[in-house]
């Protein structure tokens, strides 16, 4: 009991310091979209888009790879194999990638500004090589320590953004004089949102390099054959979910006129940004649910219990997901930049989206407790394929429309392999009645919020607490029936 709340507490601080990085993150929006134009801001959604791509190469599956390892042989042949693998790749990626950087910012259309991929290759390579030590930390269970470097990497990048986008031109606009710095700091420029990210990252390795204390660099040649035999499922899997998440942007970027392209990306991820809220949602309950179910996979009443913590996860993410829908005419705000707002018609669709990926999260319990992990990386590769079809068909035709609706049925057709398949291996008693009617109730009453009550936030909230009072009502009858059973 007392590992479980152990393991338990230092998953909260990894969830508290994954969601508090991306709510600061996610205010951010406002400056940028207040700052930058729509198509600087898509600039920066490219950017970041392919990052997160290459992120998934780098790493090549080595951080899962390295807690199954270090699990089973627990000596600092896995440590130190991993670590020297993943910088000799990382540095071959830096030299090659640096040297081809001019040709890289053509193909992506920055001609103008090669300086953007060079601060991000050194971006990418720091990140990649930071991945082992954060692996370490949470193998070794300093979570506070791992949460620490993880704050203080994102309080760099956004106080870097602050002072350079805000405090350091209004000063100069005021008459301070920085010298030779005055005329490069006097206009907010989009290089330094990534300078911002390359010193947050380089202080990032600086503040892990204690956690190589007393490692002897060796490379166990066996070793490292038998994590890369063990890695690329995972690599293959990473990859398939990364095109999910966030090659729409590319499509959009090949498959749209030149001249529009980066503005209708810019108002698509602006515009994605709101349906951050059910995404932490989601990232808080796969953080804080993962060991948990694990530490009841034995017991005899593992499938009720599954389904007991998926009919509350449900009834959450519903309440989230309309309380988001009837409130767009607020939550639009956090956009600056009013000629934006015309993506808001894509939140519901991607609110709905990340749903069913919630779903997909929480029903993926039945592959991974009985260690058939292939049938994720399936599902993924799925998704991904849908992905890829749906974006070259319909992005021509409605543009970043057929992004989000492509991510819609990404993730709807996981969610639903994921059911079917899961069903058929390993049973759960899901209540499908009373999750059908969450979902659908939410659906239904988002729908008349938005076209038949035209967005009205009054009449929207009204059918928001109505909606609360049902599933609490529901709810609460289930809890006296499961009470009534036990006292039986």
């Amino acid at each position: 009991m007392t590992t479980i709340k152990q393991l338990l507490s230092q998953t909260a601080i990894y969830g508290l310091s994954s969601v508090i990085g991306r709510v600061l993150n996610f205010l951010l929006v406002p400056l940028y979209t207040a700052i930058f134009a729509k198509e600087e801001y898509g600039e920066v959604s490219i950017l970041y888009a392919l990052t997160a791509m290459f992120n998934v190469f780098l790493t090549y599956g080595m951080e899962t790879t390295y807690f199954n390892f270090i699990s089973k042989k627990n000596n600092k042949d896995v440590f130190s194999t991993s670590m020297i693998s993943i910088i000799a790749s990382s540095v071959t990626f830096l030299i090659i990638a640096l040297l081809f950087s001019g040709k890289i910012a053509h193909s992506l259309t920055f001609d103008q500004h090669p300086e953007y991929i060079k601060y991000l290759i050194w971006v990418l390579t720091f990140d990649a090589v930071s991945a082992i030590p954060f692996a370490n930390l949470r193998h070794q269970g300093k979570a506070f320590k791992f949460a620490i470097i993880r704050l203080t990497n994102i309080a760099i990048f956004i106080g870097l953004n602050i002072l350079l986008l805000i405090v350091i031109p209004a000063l100069i606009s005021n008459g301070v004089n920085f010298g030779s710095y005055t005329s490069t700091f006097s206009t907010p420029k989009l290089s330094v949102i990534f300078i911002s990210n390359l010193i947050a990252s380089a202080v990032t390795i600086f503040m892990l390099i204690p956690t190589f204390k007393n490692t002897v660099w060796t490379f166990n040649s066996s070793l490292w054959k038998s994590m890369i035999k063990y890695g690329w499922p995972i690599l293959i899997a990473g990859t398939a979910g990364i095109i999910n998440e966030t090659m729409d942007k590319y499509f959009l970027l090949n498959m749209l006129p030149e001249d529009i392209a980066k503005g209708q990306i810019g108002i698509y991820s602006a515009n994605y940004k709101i349906s951050i809220f059910m995404t932490l949602f989601i990232q808080a309950f796969r953080m804080g649910v993962e060991p948990f179910f694990f530490a009841k996979a034995k017991d005899k009443d593992a499938q009720q219990t599954y389904a007991y913590v998926m009919n509350y996860f449900i009834a959450a993410m519903a309440i989230i997901f309309l309380g988001l829908v009837v409130n767009l005419d607020i939550l639009k705000h956090f956009i600056q930049n009013e000629e934006m707002w015309e993506g808001l018609g894509v939140v519901p669709i991607l609110l709905l989206a990340n749903l069913s990926l919630g779903i997909y999260l929480g029903l993926s319990v039945w592959y991974k407790v009985t260690e058939l992990t292939r049938y994720g990386a399936w599902f993924s590769f799925a998704g991904a394929i849908i992905t890829i079809t749906l974006n070259i068909w319909l992005i021509p035709i409605i543009s970043y429309y057929g992004s989000a609706w492509a991510t819609l049925a990404s993730y709807s057709t996981m969610m639903i392999l994921s059911y079917v398949i899961g069903q058929r291996i390993y049973p759960i008693p899901y209540n499908m009645k009373k999750i059908v009617l969450y979902i659908s109730s939410s659906i239904v009453l988002g729908f008349l919020s938005l076209k038949l009550f035209s967005g009205n936030i009054i009449i929207g909230n009204i059918m928001f607490v109505c909606f609360i009072l049902m599933i609490a009502f529901f709810e609460s009858t289930s809890l006296k029936n499961i009470i009534l059973n036990k006292k039986q």
